[in-house]
């Protein structure tokens, strides 16, 4: 390196965001995901003894991944050469492994890639790594805010070690901050930064585990505060505020934040918690959520969950969709709350949906009979010569309006798919079926 590639590379440094600035230099720097880099950890283990198999880092954004493959660089004696799959494709690779080929052969070093946000590489990009990791041509790390069981191919999942990175506590993104704000080399020590105590605290508790976003709002704010008669810039709370204009919320609704905060949202409703019901469906909204995807959600569920206990709710879901449809957002979310509150409150009966899944299971695994002749309808002298309805009852001549009748195919005689359960509605509905066919109606039927 010259005299003015070294120049170059510090200003370039210098002029770097704070979060890029203030990466860990070793483990003794690194914030959090104890679980696994912690003293002992064997991941840390086989760090250290330079012994780094393949492995995915998995976790939400801000939490290390890319900050532990560079402390990784830092720390093994092998190679380090680090691609971004938002920009790098197969060309990119295959150099860095000619490269690798040469640098074994000429130096017997190791070479560990790092393919920063993985899951943008498509299924043949992805392929063209795995014949190298497996011979052991370079060892692989890739980061990923994604699930690696979707977005990652599973030749190359089953040839990688997968850790989860934990999203980051109040306090280590506190101790993050406050370690730029002490640090004059990389940090904001030269600049005198005071932040005023609640402003700090709004800070650490708005970046939601981020710590990228913590340092990213810290400098903008530092920057928009200009020094006191002592030099001192005192970063107030407003500041902040000013800096961060709007929460960075964790959700991907392409992604997995997408699937596991509609799965709470959906649990809630079923358990009957109306407060984390309305939660989750706020998470949702101020998140981007699409709010038909949600109403869909809650049409069926009341179908499903709560069915015949209160028939109502499958009415209240369908009008929740279509007022959220016809008057959209903001509005919209009122409707969507309202029918969030009504579903988590009503019984619960998935009589209806456990019946429709009894008879599917006869209609794939048994016999399809031909439909019983006294159910058919004759529409022509020959089919009534044939015995085209007869024996068939019409219900509203008898008392009661109800009749005893075999409807089901001879094979299934007797067979119970609805069980009605003694929630809500669903009690009026079960005395009327044991009126009707008895406390054991299948075996009724049968002796008719």
């Amino acid at each position: 390196m010259t005299l003015f590639d070294h120049a170059g590379k510090e200003r370039t440094q210098r002029e770097a965001p704070l979060a890029a600035r203030m990466r860990p230099r070793g483990f003794d720097e690194f914030v959090g995901q104890e679980h696994v880099v912690g003293p002992g950890k064997v991941l840390r283990r086989a760090i250290e003894a330079d012994q780094l198999p393949s492995l995915i880092l998995w976790g939400p954004p801000g939490t290390g991944k890319t900050t532990l493959a560079f402390v990784i660089a830092g720390v093994t004696r092998s190679h380090f050469e680090a691609l971004s799959a938002v920009s790098a494709g197969v060309a990119d690779l295959r150099r860095a492994v000619e490269q690798a080929k040469e640098r074994r052969a000429t130096q017997g070093q190791r070479t560990v890639v790092l393919v920063d946000e993985i899951h943008r590489f498509n299924k043949a990009q992805q392929d063209a790594i795995l014949p190298y990791v497996e011979d052991g041509t370079i060892t692989f790390i890739g980061a990923t805010t994604e699930n690696p069981s979707f977005e990652v191919i599973a030749p190359l999942l089953s040839r990688s070690r997968v850790f989860t990175l934990h999203q980051l506590t109040d306090e280590h993104v506190r101790a993050i901050v406050e370690r730029a704000l002490a640090d004059s080399e990389r940090g904001l020590g030269a600049m005198n930064v005071q932040v005023e105590p609640d402003a700090l605290t709004f800070l650490v508790t708005q970046a939601n585990g981020d710590a990228r976003t913590a340092l990213n709002v810290l400098e903008l704010a530092a920057q928009a505060t200009q020094p006191d008669s002592q030099g001192a810039r005192r970063v107030t709370l407003q500041t902040v505020e000013d800096a961060l204009q709007q929460r960075s919320l964790l959700y991907d609704k392409a992604g997995e934040q997408h699937y596991d905060t509609i799965s709470a949202f959906i649990k809630s409703v079923r358990s009957s918690d109306a407060d984390a019901a309305v939660y989750w469906l706020a998470r949702m909204l101020e998140a981007g959520e699409d709010p038909l995807f949600i109403a869909r959600r809650l049409i069926i569920l009341a179908a499903e969950d709560i069915g015949m206990a209160d028939p109502h709710a499958l009415s209240v879901a369908v009008a929740a969709q279509q007022a959220v449809h016809f008057i959209g957002l903001p509005e919209g979310a009122i409707p969507l709350a309202e029918a969030a509150v009504y579903l988590a409150t009503a019984p619960k009966s998935n009589t209806a949906y456990v019946a429709l899944n009894r008879a599917r299971e006869d209609v794939q695994k048994s016999r399809n009979d031909s439909v019983p002749m006294h159910l058919r309808n004759a529409v022509t002298p020959l089919m009534k010569g044939m015995g085209y309805g007869k024996g068939y009852q019409y219900a509203h001549d008898a008392p009661g309006h109800f009749v005893r009748m075999q409807n089901l195919p001879e094979r299934l005689k007797g067979r119970v798919y609805y069980e009605p359960s003694d929630q809500g509605y669903e009690r009026e509905v079960a005395e009327r079926v044991r009126r009707w066919w008895g406390e054991r109606r299948g075996q009724d039927a049968a002796k008719e």
